[in-house]
């Protein structure tokens, strides 16, 4: 039976779940950057709020730390995708090279994997046979490596993102330590704190599927017991320096 115009449709616009799930990847680690910057400019400003009143060098501290994180988190993904965009290359090249130098073992392997998967002896050997007079390189990379020789993680794209998220989630401890008064300016940014720990929390759960309560509790907690911290060492070397 054909499909109808509309079932064609929709087999058109659907994604593809590798697809899919790279953007969730991307958006999860988006997620956990804004994550990193809450916490770590939070614990830094309200650590140096302890210590004294002065706007200015709270803003400076906070600043610092906002620019500091997101280059060391820029640098991070960068090395870090560079790494794995090379080692991509160089296991892409072996199998190129592997292609030409013994496709009768690479088609064996191939039939072997199909095999694997549940299909018949006949029929895994008919399909790496019309995959790879298709396009033997895109079916052995695919099948073996799981890797798409197109669309290779840009590490100039993961180091923006990266840099991007810490900077949008350190601007909201920044944002609500300086603006409030002095006497209230802690408690303000603790809440604010909280509130955007409990989000990005939820967040993580919904993208990974996880449990929203222990997700959400596990980030609160966690977030509070940094800026509890770091609040108690700013008083306390706040006095020893009077």
């Amino acid at each position: 039976m054909s499909e109808t115009a509309d079932e064609t449709t929709a087999h058109r616009g659907e994604e593809h779940s590798g697809s899919v799930g790279a953007r969730l990847n991307w958006l999860r680690a988006g997620v956990l950057g804004a994550n990193d910057g809450i916490v770590s400019t939070a614990g830094i400003v309200v650590g140096v709020a302890g210590a004294t009143a002065d706007r200015a060098a709270i803003a400076t501290a906070g600043v610092a730390g906002l620019v500091a994180g997101a280059l060391s988190m820029a640098a991070g993904e960068y090395v870090s995708v560079s790494t794995q965009r090379d080692s991509e290359r160089a296991l892409l090249e072996k199998e190129r090279r592997e292609l030409e130098e013994m496709p009768e073992q690479e088609l064996a392997e191939l039939t072997q994997i199909y095999r694997g998967k549940g299909l018949s002896d006949d029929l895994a050997r008919q399909v790496a046979e019309e995959l790879t007079a298709h396009d033997a390189f895109a079916a052995h990379v695919d099948a073996e490596l799981g890797i798409d020789p197109d669309d290779l993680t840009n590490p100039w794209h993961a180091a923006y993102a990266s840099a991007s998220a810490f900077t949008v989630g350190a601007l909201l401890p920044l944002v609500a330590i300086l603006l409030p008064s002095t006497g209230t300016r802690v408690l303000i940014t603790f809440v604010a704190v909280v509130a955007a720990l409990a989000l990005t929390g939820w967040l993580s759960a919904r993208l990974g599927d996880a449990d929203r309560g222990r997700a959400i509790r596990r980030n609160v907690l966690g977030g509070a017991l940094a800026m509890v911290v770091t609040y108690g060492v700013g008083i306390a070397f706040g006095g020893l320096a009077l």
